[in-house]
């Protein structure tokens, strides 16, 4: 198996701050990064303790989203820099990794 070593970057924002249409348009298009997956929480609280839960009852809409970022090394660490500008003192954090690049066939 053939790998490249890539760098990961989770950003860490809530839905009522409304930042999520501006990050993936300013990561698709001005970053063009090579791939993002947003994940919506369940639960969850930050720095001010404020503990934030949805339910079938009652769904919150200011519920944590966690945005996952891979690209190579490089590119991850110039992402972070700009986004320093866009998202709150941390609310990032960032690792290298591994990605398998054969193909399914090969």
């Amino acid at each position: 198996m053939r790998t490249t070593e890539v760098g990961v970057l989770r950003v860490y924002v809530t839905e009522g701050e409304h930042q999520l249409k501006d990050l993936l348009s300013f990561l698709q298009e001005k970053e063009e990064v090579r791939g993002l997956t947003v994940f919506r929480g369940i639960s969850g609280f930050g720095p001010s303790g404020q503990f934030h839960a949805g339910n079938l009852i009652d769904l919150s809409l200011d519920m944590p989203l966690v945005l996952e970022i891979f690209d190579e090394p490089g590119k991850i660490q110039r992402v972070m820099k700009h986004l320093c500008e866009k998202v709150k003192p941390g609310h990032m954090v960032s690792w290298s990794g591994k990605m398998n690049i054969d193909g399914i066939n090969e």
